[in-house]
């Protein structure tokens, strides 16, 4: 079966090797080597001063942000399933906050967010998602957080980047925290979670400190030891460290170009089977489609093709289908995936099949 799901994504053959070796005790100079490389391969990778890693979900660190980076009161931006997910952390804390909420095909406007900050002077902290993968959408986080900035200096600016990080280079000037996770670009099994910070943030975190497990300052001040706070997710950190090597040696930024080639000509290719992109600002991370027979194309694709792509959440449950773009995805992967579609269309009765999807593909991936 070939895994196109935006997450978990396909963990590569030599990752899942390097993560079979005997399991190494946390508290060893052995281990505590690996993880001093693999700190210094993140920081390349998010390009922030420093990086934690945490033992849980991306919802771990999602949450671990909210306790940590706000004081006061939160402003949550709202387009799908993972913005929603920061008010109801906010909720679940009784901590003051402010959503905005958009359509889940709809960017956050830069205007909107600014002016609900000038006229709340109690936030001091922004949640946002760089990809809302609910909807395959790209918010303008650089440009919401340059001008946040501008008229607050001190406000937090907490970007969820789970399906960004590994996919694109996120501009991180204007981000105190910048959010991922193991089972997406990175190609890892999920449980571990990641967090670039900046120096604001750090001097935030060193000030206070919140909750247990999730307090960030007690991580800060082990992890810059080259150890944990609790038990560390041992297997999935060597299997880090393999993978971030392995991405060291071509660069991330060939990475990063051919997810957007990927994505970009695939996107290029639905359209010329006159499907519909959803979002408004498409992501990188995967190609989302809207159309009133999604359920039935990927019902298809799996029973008869072998490719499994995700579908919709909520009101879109059954008239989205998503694929993935993050991580190593083979081009002939992409390109099968595109050919079934186009078959898939013929056999509901929509189209007669010619090609034409994956003729588009390839000219635009080897033009």
């Amino acid at each position: 079966m070939l895994l196109l799901t935006p997450g978990p994504t396909p963990v590569p053959e030599d990752i899942r090797m390097a993560m079979s070796k005997p399991t190494l005790h946390h508290r060893t100079p052995e281990f505590e080597e690996i993880f001093a490389q693999t700190r210094v391969l993140l920081k390349e990778l998010f390009g922030m001063p420093e990086v934690l890693m945490l033992s849980c979900s991306g919802t771990g660190a999602m949450e671990a942000c909210v306790l940590n980076l706000c004081r006061a009161k939160a402003l949550t931006i709202n387009a799908g399933k993972f913005g929603e997910r920061f008010g109801k952390i906010c909720e679940a804390y009784g901590k003051e906050y402010t959503e905005l909420k958009y359509d889940w095909d709809t960017p956050a406007s830069v205007e909107e967010v600014v002016n609900a900050v000038k006229n709340d002077e109690k936030i001091d902290a922004v949640f946002i998602q760089v990809c809302e993968s609910a909807g395959g959408l790209r918010h303008p986080v650089e440009a919401i957080a340059k001008e946040l900035k501008k008229i607050r200096p001190n406000i937090m600016i907490v970007a969820d980047g789970i399906t960004a990080v590994g996919v694109e280079k996120v501009d991180t000037t204007n981000i105190d925290a910048l959010i991922s996770g193991s089972q997406k670009a990175l190609m890892l099994p999920p449980g571990l979670a990641l967090i670039g910070l900046s120096f604001e943030a750090i001097k935030v975190i060193e000030e206070g400190g919140v909750g247990y497990y999730l307090n960030l300052k007690t991580e800060l001040k082990q992890q810059k030891k080259n150890t944990t706070a609790y038990t560390a997710a041992t297997t999935l950190i060597i299997g880090l460290k393999a993978m971030l090597e392995k991405l060291h040696v071509e660069g991330f930024e060939k990475l990063y170009s051919d997810t957007k080639k990927r994505s970009d000509a695939t996107k290029k290719a639905l359209e010329a089977l006159d499907l519909k992109i959803f979002p408004k600002t498409p992501a990188n991370a995967m190609s989302a489609v809207y159309d009133e027979e999604a359920a039935k194309i990927r019902k298809i694709l799996k029973t008869k093709y072998s490719v499994n792509m995700a579908g919709g959440q909520d009101h879109v449950k059954t008239t989205l289908f998503r694929i993935n773009h993050m991580g190593l995805v083979a081009d002939y992967e992409t390109a099968w995936t595109l050919n079934a579609i186009e078959m898939a269309l013929e056999e509901i009765g929509r189209r007669t099949y010619d090609g034409t999807a994956n003729k588009i593909y390839t000219s635009e991936m080897y033009k």
